[in-house]
């Protein structure tokens, strides 16, 4: 589940207010340890670090990452810096970034974000990618999401959060659903892979759904 971040890359999305769900696991870190700030479930989210660049370097040249985002060809390290820099020029204004990292052991497991920030009519765009395939299935990207959008909500105070994700993605369009994303458009034959054209839906949550699901 990967969608957009920055120089058209796909990057695919806490505990100030997880997902509305009074038994959904509390932050637990060892004796003498931290509480992170934007937190859910198994995992908790970081800003990104030069050291992350090998990390992110192997997970966007696998294949298996890369199918679901708008990125057909390999990146290097001068590559990947100049996108780092960049992304760290816009992060705390228009946009936030974060890696996504275990609570057992703080391993990175992806990455999400929050891009075309809109303090005024109050809205963003949803980004993630898991990067490993053997992590995906673990509940990490459907918590992070929870931590983000809690994020956007209340800390930024969000009104919108919308995501894109390709037709085929079928099984991440469940997971979107689950958390309270509503479909609201097809943008048709929007990108091209594998010779092909494939159609791109938009879906968001409001506010409104968010408050309501803590209301369920």
């Amino acid at each position: 589940m990967r969608t957009s971040s920055g120089s058209n890359r796909r990057r695919p999305t806490a505990r100030l207010r997880a997902m509305p769900d009074d038994d959904a696991p509390r932050p637990s870190f060892p004796p003498g340890g931290r509480v992170p700030l934007i937190a859910h479930g198994p995992v908790y989210l970081r800003p990104g670090e030069r050291r992350d660049i090998p990390v992110f370097l192997r997970w966007m040249n696998d294949s298996r990452t890369t199918r679901t985002l708008l990125m057909n060809n390999p990146i290097g390290e001068a590559m990947e810096e100049r996108w780092f820099d960049q992304m760290l020029e816009h992060h705390g204004r228009d946009r936030w970034y974060f890696v996504i990292c275990r609570m057992a052991d703080d391993r990175p497991v992806g990455s999400i974000d929050l891009r075309d920030v809109d303090v005024r009519n109050g809205s963003a765009t949803l980004g993630i990618v898991i990067g490993d395939p053997a992590d995906t299935g673990h509940g990490y990207g459907s918590s992070a999401i929870r931590a983000l959008v809690a994020f956007g909500f209340d800390q930024l105070r969000l009104e919108r959060i919308q995501l894109e994700v390709f037709e085929y993605n079928a099984s991440a369009r469940r997971v979107y659903e689950r958390l309270g994303f509503v479909h609201e458009g097809t943008r048709r034959h929007a990108f091209y892979r594998d010779g092909a054209h494939h159609d791109d839906r938009v879906m968001a949550i409001l506010r409104e759904d968010w408050a309501a699901q803590a209301r369920d």
